[in-house]
């Protein structure tokens, strides 16, 4: 099953929020290179959620500016 960002677990769709409002239009590369780092270091369960978050990211920034993710 897929999730996106309005069905991704709290932290998951708050750690993307928080790269959004950094980074903005650059969060997905930032994501990027976690979901990289985390691959290089073996970690795997740091790599799923950098993943994760990654989706939630594109998908936050897929979403109109003002309309509302639920």
């Amino acid at each position: 099953m897929t999730s996106d960002a309005r069905t991704a677990p709290t932290s998951t769709f708050t750690s993307a929020n928080r790269l959004v409002k950094r980074h903005g239009q650059d969060a997905p590369i930032h994501a990027a290179m976690r979901v990289d780092a985390m691959l290089e270091t073996g970690g795997l369960e740091g790599y799923a959620e950098w993943r994760r978050i990654l989706r939630a990211v594109e998908e936050l920034q897929r979403v109109e500016p003002g309309a509302r993710v639920h």
